[in-house]
């Protein structure tokens, strides 16, 4: 972004010299910005050690959006029994994720007009009425679904803030060195917290099969609803603390800019949007990433649903969505601090990534074509392919966000990730969609193996 964000070997053409402005000219532009800094301005380059809290309050924010966002997925069959959900309850509950990003840009305008701190604060408080609305004690099972799904809406509506603003806080808070590892915990803690729940949520909530390890001798009905209960006490209790912490503590910014590109002047709203749009390079990286990353987040949400045709319970699913997700978020920040100090390999790093995926994903089909293939369908070869399809995808979350500030830099980062990560809600909700209407795992597993074929070359 500033002069020391990139390597030369970087801004070359990802796609051809005929597909958006030349790297030259990208790089005149920053130049330029940079020198059209106010001759008062404080020079850049000093950095805070503040800019760890402020990232800790973000990234456990993240973590508690994701958490809520996968509460009801990896118990989808307990939660059945306790309140009468339906296939159709269980993905429209995790398909509240994707819905609240429709009014993603207005979130994109607020970061970009108000602030870090206005536009956290309102995502925390929204967090805040969705845990509380799913708390609130009513015997009528009806009224209490209806809440539950307000409440998921509520936490929807959460997601573009913690899904976006990661490249905005690290511009804003750390050097150069230190941006690409700083996006990478802020926007992998999300994740981590969706990954968290595929292991709280079997773990203190029987199953109603008795495969639960902690309460399989106690499976009533009650006993399910209480133990349910006391998550989403338990989560409401977790957002209340992290709101009253963002409350008491998160500047906007740092009283002097940590470098160049912090300090550098952004387009506007307007020009922002019409850059991204006529820019075909950024358009086609941006679908590269929203495809696969949109269908996995999806099809991990409601693993548990998918996996039960093949006779893998409750807990079992639990486990591997958990450690597909853990894998990626410790080799996605590996893979980002590995990138700040040596730029240029963001291309070579992603094409390894998404050939991972690819030999993953079509393992795991053909497995589970087994009746077809006559692969064996253990729980080896399932966890295998589930975890490292996991690994690769979600490892190249950060390193995507880090291409895509790059290559329509000086358009503000809030901006650039709201557009990808609004198209790739959108390719999960597509997903979620037909999963309403075909709620069987042979359709999702038959579908999902080509979408990872999608590289950004």
């Amino acid at each position: 972004m500033g002069s020391g964000w990139s390597s030369e070997e970087e801004r070359q053409p990802l796609l051809g010299p005929a597909l958006g402005p030349a790297p030259a000219a990208a790089w005149r532009s920053r130049e330029a910005a940079a020198a059209a800094l106010p001759a008062a301005a404080p020079g850049p380059g000093r950095v805070y050690g503040r800019r760890w809290l402020v990232l800790l309050l973000f990234s456990l924010l993240g973590f508690a959006q994701g958490l809520v966002w996968n509460t009801w997925g990896p118990i989808q069959n307990s939660a059945r029994q306790a309140y009468g959900f339906s296939s159709w309850d269980i993905a429209l509950l995790v398909l509240w994720g994707p819905i609240g990003f429709l009014p993603c840009f207005a979130f994109m305008w607020l970061l970009d007009k108000r602030g870090l701190r206005i536009t956290v604060l309102l995502t925390s408080f929204l967090m805040v009425l969705g845990t509380g609305l799913r708390c609130i004690p009513i015997a009528d099972l009806m009224l209490k679904r209806r809440l539950i799904h307000g409440g998921q809406l509520l936490n929807g509506l959460a997601g573009p803030t913690v899904m976006n603003a990661a490249p905005f806080l690290s511009t804003t808070w750390f050097s150069a060195d230190e941006r690409a590892t700083a996006t990478a915990i802020a926007s992998m803690l999300s994740y981590l917290g969706g990954a968290c729940a595929f292991l709280v949520g079997p773990l203190v909530v029987p199953a109603p099969n008795g495969t639960s390890p902690l309460f399989a001798s106690e499976n009533s009905r009650a006993h399910i609803k209480d133990r349910i209960e006391t998550v989403l006490y338990a989560e409401f209790g977790v957002v209340c603390l992290l709101f009253s912490a963002t409350l008491a503590y998160f500047p906007p910014r740092p009283p002097l800019p940590p470098s160049v590109a912090a300090a550098s002047q952004r387009l506007s709203y307007r020009r922002s949007f019409c850059r991204l749009l006529s820019n075909l390079r950024f358009l086609m990286i941006a679908l590269a990433y929203a495809i696969p990353l949109g269908v996995f987040a999806g099809w991990s949400g409601v693993l548990d649903l998918i996996l039960t045709p093949v006779h893998v319970s409750q807990v079992d699913a639990g486990w591997i969505g958990f450690w597909s997700i853990v894998g990626g978020c410790v080799v996605g920040i590996a893979m980002a601090r590995f990138a700040d100090f040596i730029r240029g390999m963001l291309k070579l790093i992603l094409l390894l990534l998404f050939s991972g995926a690819t030999i993953s994903s079509t393992w795991f089909t053909l497995t589970c074509l087994n009746s077809i293939t006559h692969l064996p369908l253990t729980t080896v070869t399932l966890y295998a392919s589930c975890i490292l399809l996991g690994v690769f995808l979600n490892s190249s979350i950060p390193i995507f966000f880090e291409l895509f500030v790059e290559t329509v830099y000086p358009v503000p980062e809030g901006i650039t990730c709201g557009v990808v990560t609004f198209l790739s809600n959108m390719f999960m909700g597509v997903l979620l969609f037909f999963l309403t209407f075909y709620h069987t795992g042979d359709y999702i597993r038959d579908k999902f193996s080509g979408l990872n074929r999608l590289s950004p070359e």
